[in-house]
């Protein structure tokens, strides 16, 4: 491997790369910032990394050194020529041209306990972060690069909490673990970005059978902003408000709460009220 940090601005313009703004193109270029990220990560000699969203390889070159293993994942069809020249040398780099969300995670060559990092744009967080989380063969650590709001999103408490957190919060423990100045990217995005480790727990907060259950709740507790549990979750399941309210009741969850107040247990204890009702109307 060239120990050379790759000049990255020569190669933008060696390829006639533009940052494509609709695929929230924003390269994260300084090798200190890129080296901090990668030693916070805890990645480790032993560690096989998936990495999402390579983009110019910047990230992937700085892994590749601290790594066993690199997948990277890229989207972009212009840049994979970009990537297999700054990764000429890299032997443990394996670059994969296509979209995460269709790629079946098992058919990566990664052993068990991989890490996942990810540069991603927010309108594909959650998706992924789904995607990653309710395959059958999950990492053991998530360290993501977001939008500095959907970080404080992902990890809000109770009072405070959206479909996102609990999406997340359900499968692991998520930590800022520092922040990223617009300045630090090219293009400068519009706002500062967040770096997130999500600590996954050996099984899910709540258990795998009731897994889909309790995301149709929360999405349907979530579906009206503002709105009680009562008028929401009637909305939501097509239940009559009144019974909702007594569900909720059985649950000892007040019909006048608001879905962003409720922890996750709370959420178990409606699970197992509402699958009855749920059940017996379908």
């Amino acid at each position: 491997m060239n120990d050379t940090f790759p000049d990255f601005y020569a190669l933008l313009k060696k390829f006639d790369i533009k940052p494509r703004k609709s695929l929230g193109q924003n390269f994260l270029l300084d090798r200190s910032i890129l080296s901090q990220i990668v030693q916070s990560s805890g990645v480790t000699q032993q560690t096989d990394v998936l990495e999402i969203g390579a983009g110019l390889g910047s990230l992937t070159w700085v892994l590749s050194s601290a790594a066993r293993r690199v997948v990277a994942v890229e989207l972009d069809a212009n840049l994979i020529p970009v990537l297999k020249e700054v990764l000429h040398d890299n032997k443990n780099v394996d670059i994969i041209a296509g979209d995460i969300l269709k790629i079946r995670l098992a058919d990566l060559p990664l052993e068990a306990g991989y890490f996942v990092i990810a540069n991603i744009p927010y309108y594909i967080t959650s998706a992924v972060i789904r995607h990653l989380l309710e395959a059958p063969r999950k990492p053991s650590h998530l360290f993501l690069t977001v939008q500095r709001e959907v970080a404080e999103r992902i990890c809000a408490c109770p009072g405070d909490l959206s479909l996102l957190a609990l999406s997340v919060q359900v499968y692991g423990k998520p930590t800022i673990t520092g922040r990223l100045p617009a300045g630090a990217f090219y293009p400068p995005p519009a706002v500062d970005s967040a770096c997130v480790r999500v600590d996954l727990y050996p099984h899910p907060l709540i258990a795998e059978e009731g897994l889909p259950l309790f995301f149709r709740l929360i999405k349907a507790g979530f579906s009206q902003k503002r709105k009680t549990l009562r008028n929401s979750l009637s909305a939501g399941l097509a239940l009559p408000a009144a019974k909702t309210a007594v569900l909720l009741g059985s649950a000892d969850i007040d019909p006048m709460r608001r879905a962003e107040t409720l922890s996750i247990p709370e959420w178990e204890r409606l699970i197992k009220v509402f699958s009855i009702e749920i059940n017996i109307n379908q």
